[in-house]
């Protein structure tokens, strides 16, 4: 056996070439990104490189290039590194259009455009989106105010727009700068580049798409593994997302707390016990209130976290007003104000009635969603005054929280589609392409002649599958049971020709029985074979008969052929070489030998389970006395009732038996016999048999030419090779 070691010059490139590729489309990506930032452009062109790669490595390349690009941006710019998914994106778009037909084309080229320009900028503008909000300038901001200025006067409206025509241009110009690179490849570099992972000899492009979209009963194993990736990568993001998040609310949660709780203390501190009273009475005209209430407002700028700051007095009747600061959107109550209680304090009015320092507590009362710490406010003789209050509002907190999730999802995509891209491609060459090779190989296995089976044997080697696992073995076996069946196929085929040739000189053998009783019959039986052989091929150049005319037909009758006679040796020595004409009782006999060959053969065909040729000779024997208007024997078939084996019979046998010498007469010229022959066409023969007999005229002759001189040689013919 050969070795089966692929050839990987021919594996569509080796890892060096495929290196400084992705080497390659890395520096081009980062060389237009810091081209387009160093000269203020509105433009990005930071997936040439990943387009480039695209085309010419394929989809793990430019994926991988593309993820890169933005993790290594991030270095000095954090939030491109939640971008890599655009990147990455572009890349497969770009695979997509160059796989799927040659991007050779104007149109073509328009429509990959389009494509990754829209694709890429809906994707830079959802993230942006969720990620800045669009209170911030991401896009050109000329470009923006100017779609404004047209009539596009929502904000989103117009930065999405401004995003879409900005990859527009970015995507236009990084295409045709890609593809006009990957023009100036030679074809030879180009298959170097192409990033394949040969484990066999590579197949051809037609076998390869062939392997690789064969047709499967339910789920291909290329969909199945799809499937498992994906739901594998679903699931550890889902569940990792969630515990991170979980624990990023947790901790900024417990962040705003502490953070609530330092301006809270703060208040507290610099409020005086010892004139609350005053200030609940007197407000801003109390000693002291106004320099506090400053004091407060600076307290709650120090921290943009802090939606409100106050101070209550809270008794049975309501909570008492000592300090309310303004905001933008609300003004503050009134020194003295009283109010009723927020339903979700109302657990919390003993604690507060006693003056006790209370938890945290998270509500969504009159005044929105608030995360609000209390802090009490104690006299020098250990009651509390009042109590200061700093306010942080939750829904700015659930904003940052969606925020961490989209960047979440967004790393997760690109580093999701990669590993994807890298399983499928390790799929693919690993198990599907090697496990689909066996399959058409071993489909497409013939086993009609010996020079079919050698090439479907050297097609299974040819495969030359090396993937060091389980698929390899399974090649293994697949080529030590193809080659030891093709050993015992050999071994049948020889052992079938000896039998046949056994069985072919036993019939020889047992006509020359026959023919050793009748002095007069000489070679006749196989002169008849060979007779009917030139007719039924004669037939079948005209094309008679296409249905029966088969090559296992012909073999058979030929092979048969020398049975037609066998019934005679059932006739008597007296009446079969009798010198003169038979009697009629003699006639009556002679004509048994017909039924009796058929009763021999019978006998044979019941010991033999493939009789296919001996129902033939059964035929031959019992039905080459019939004649085509009916008057024939035993039976008076007629017609095409007749089987077409004993119609060409009854040419032979009579043509043969008109030019051959017998006891009772002399041989009738070639041409003579001819003659009655073309007589007897529709009487006593099938026309259809006979004009293929008279068009063969001349392969007749030579078979009577040929046996005439050997005859008067004095030799014999063979009578078969045992």
């Amino acid at each position: 056996m050969r070795s089966n070691e692929p050839d990987l010059k021919q594996t569509g490139g080796s890892w060096k070439w495929q290196t400084i590729l992705c080497l390659a489309g890395l520096l081009i990506n980062l060389g237009g990104a810091r081209l387009a930032e160093r000269l203020d452009l509105p433009l990005f062109l930071d997936t040439t490189g990943t387009v480039l790669t695209a085309v010419l490595g394929g989809y793990l390349p430019c994926i991988l290039v593309g993820l890169l690009t933005n993790l290594i941006k991030g270095l000095w710019d954090f939030n491109a590194v939640y971008f890599g998914g655009v990147n990455v994106l572009v890349g497969v778009c770009s695979a997509f259009f160059a796989g799927r037909s040659s991007l050779n084309r104007i149109s073509r080229v328009i429509l990959f455009v389009l494509a990754v320009s829209i694709a890429g900028g809906l994707l830079s503008a959802v993230l942006t989106w969720f990620l800045y909000g669009f209170g911030v300038e991401r896009s050109s901001r000329a470009l923006t105010l100017l779609l404004r200025d047209i009539g596009i006067t929502n904000n989103s409206a117009a930065q999405i727009l401004a995003d879409l025509l900005i990859n527009l241009v970015d995507k236009a110009l990084t295409i045709v700068l890609a593809l006009f690179l990957t023009e100036k490849f030679p074809e030879e570099t180009k298959e170097k580049l192409h990033f394949k992972g040969w484990r066999q000899n590579p197949l051809s492009a037609e076998a390869e798409r062939e392997a690789q979209h064969s047709v499967c009963r339910s789920v291909s194993l290329t969909k199945k593994i799809a499937v498992l990736i994906t739901a594998v990568c679903v699931c550890v993001a889902a569940g990792s997302s969630a515990v991170t998040l979980v624990l990023y609310y947790r901790s900024a949660i417990e962040e705003h707390t502490k953070r609530a709780q330092g301006v809270a203390a703060l208040a507290a501190a610099v409020i005086d016990p010892e004139q609350v009273d005053n200030y609940l009475t007197l407000g801003e005209q109390a000693a002291g209130y106004l320099e506090t209430q400053e004091m407060l407002y600076m307290i709650r700028e120090s921290s943009p976290d802090i939606l409100y700051v106050y101070a209550y007095r809270i008794l049975p009747d309501g909570v008492h007003v000592v300090f309310d600061l303004d905001t933008e959107d609300l003004e503050g109550s009134e020194p003295g104000e009283v109010f009723d209680f927020d339903l979700s304090f109302v657990p919390l009015l003993p604690a507060l009635f006693a003056g006790e320092t209370i938890d945290p507590i998270i509500s969504d009362d009159s005044y929105g969603w608030l995360l609000t710490v209390y802090q009490p406010v104690y006299d020098s003789d250990g009651n509390c005054q009042c109590y200061a209050a700093a306010d942080i509002s939750m829904s700015q907190l659930r904003s940052d929280e969606y925020s961490f999730a989209i960047k979440i999802l967004a790393l997760f995509l690109g580093f999701f589609t990669l590993i994807l891209a890298a399983a499928l491609w390790v799929g693919r060459y690993n198990v599907i392409l090697p496990l689909n090779s066996m399959a058409m190989a071993s489909s497409a296995f013939a086993y009609d002649s010996e020079q079919a089976r050698s090439h479907s044997v050297e097609r299974l080697h040819s495969l030359g599958i090396r993937t060091g696992d389980e698929i390899e073995n399974l090649y293994l076996a697949l080529l030590k049971t193809t080659q030891d069946s093709m050993e015992y196929v050999d071994d049948i085929h020889r052992k079938t020709d000896t039998i046949t040739r056994m069985q072919s000189g036993l019939i020889l053998v047992l006509a020359d029985l026959v023919e050793s009783r009748d002095k007069c019959t000489g070679d006749h039986v196989r002169k008849t074979a060979d007779y009917a052989r030139i007719i039924m091929n004669e037939l079948r150049r005209e094309g008679m008969y296409p249905l029966e005319l088969t090559d296992e037909f012909i073999n058979n009758v030929y092979s048969s052929a020398p049975l037609h006679d066998i019934g005679k040796i059932k006739v008597s020595d007296t009446i079969l070489n009798k010198p003169g004409r038979l009697t009629d009782e003699e006639f009556e006999e002679m004509k048994n030998h017909t039924t009796a060959g058929s009763e021999i053969i019978s006998q044979a065909i019941a010991l033999v389970s493939d009789s296919t040729y001996l129902n033939v000779a059964k035929d031959l024997a019992k039905y080459h006395h019939e004649r085509w208007d009916g008057k024939g024997y035993p039976c008076g078939l007629s017609e095409e009732a007749i089987p077409l084996s004993a119609r060409i019979m009854a040419v032979a046998d009579v043509f043969d038996a008109l030019i051959s010498k017998r006891s009772y007469k002399e041989g009738m010229p070639f041409e003579t016999a001819v003659g009655i022959i073309r007589e007897g066409s529709g009487t006593h023969f099938d026309p259809k048999v006979v004009r293929a007999f008279l068009n063969a005229e001349r392969e007749v002759r030579q078979v009577a030419e040929q046996f005439a001189a050997i005859r008067n040689l004095g030799g014999s013919t063979n009578p078969g090779t045992i």
